[in-house]
């Protein structure tokens, strides 16, 4: 087995590639064949590094494109074919799943989804962990309660929104041990609205080792846009789940903290943290 490094290499050449021919059909097959690997072990490699199988990355590539052009107000077929779907079909098949709604009514902006959350104590304050049936949607920390519900509403203005501790508790008891630095590696499914552009920044984000830091520029070159530092910025900032995005890996290029949308205090200590784990 090659060298770990090696390994987040190839995925995310293989990430640029999904993203590049998302009107291909993509299976699994045609991308263990691209990566060299058989699909059981591309599968397993893929989802440990990038946090998402390959067809729920190409989905979510597919998605962000089709998200951008519906709330550009383009007509649905238009998005359809520049989203890279092969057919209406296709498209509507997917749509409850994905959208949780028809694109039309997307388009429209209509209400989505029903989220569960709960606030909890945690090292860096108050927490709170929310999540739609399909993964953690947002992870916020701060001071008290209220606002962390506020801006959860705010996030979500047309959701169903409701309190829901103990199914929760999983998802928080793993986090809080994360944050306790008693498990450097976190697995949980995510379910948030992204970009295919945010959604090349997260992954870079999620192969920053434990311990270690990247800048804005080094994330930039990464994902072969080195001119788009402040871009990338502005997906760190718009991280909707703290933590287990690790936004907070990423410092500027003179050594400093650079900002923080949860307190950069918060940032110091979940670095100072992670250092002090072998």
């Amino acid at each position: 087995m090659p060298p770990v490094e090696e390994q987040v290499e190839l995925m995310q050449e293989l990430c640029r590639y999904i993203e590049t021919h998302l009107e291909s059909p993509l299976t699994l097959a045609a991308l263990s064949k691209q990566a060299g690997l058989s699909p059981a072990h591309l599968q397993r490699v893929f989802k440990r590094i990038i946090g998402l199988s390959p067809r729920q990355y190409a989905d979510a590539c597919r998605l962000g494109k089709l998200k951008a052009r519906l709330k550009e107000r383009s007509a649905v077929v238009n998005a359809m074919v520049e989203a890279g779907y092969g057919s209406s079909s296709r498209l509507y098949e997917r749509a409850a799943s994905q959208l949780g709604m028809t694109p039309a009514t997307y388009r429209n902006g209509a209400p989505a989804v029903r989220i569960r959350y709960t606030v909890t104590d945690c090292p860096l304050g108050r927490l709170l962990l929310a999540a739609t049936e399909r993964g953690v949607c947002a992870l916020s920390l701060g001071s008290q309660d209220r606002p962390l519900e506020e801006f959860l509403s705010g996030e979500y203005p047309s959701a169903t929104i409701e309190r829901d501790d103990q199914s929760l508790q999983p998802f928080v008891a793993e986090i809080v041990r994360h944050l306790a630095g008693q498990q450097p590696h976190l697995d949980l499914p995510i379910d948030v609205q992204a970009t295919a552009f945010q959604w090349r920044v997260w992954q870079e984000l999620q192969a920053i080792p434990y311990g270690s830091t990247r800048s804005y520029a080094e994330i930039a070159r990464r994902i072969k846009q080195p001119k788009a530092v402040r871009a990338v910025a502005r997906a760190c900032a718009t991280n909707p789940v703290a933590v287990v995005i690790p936004c907070h890996r990423v410092v500027r290029s003179d050594g400093g903290l650079g900002g923080y949308r949860w307190g950069i205090e918060r940032k110091e200590k979940l670095l100072e943290q992670e250092k002090k784990q072998p």
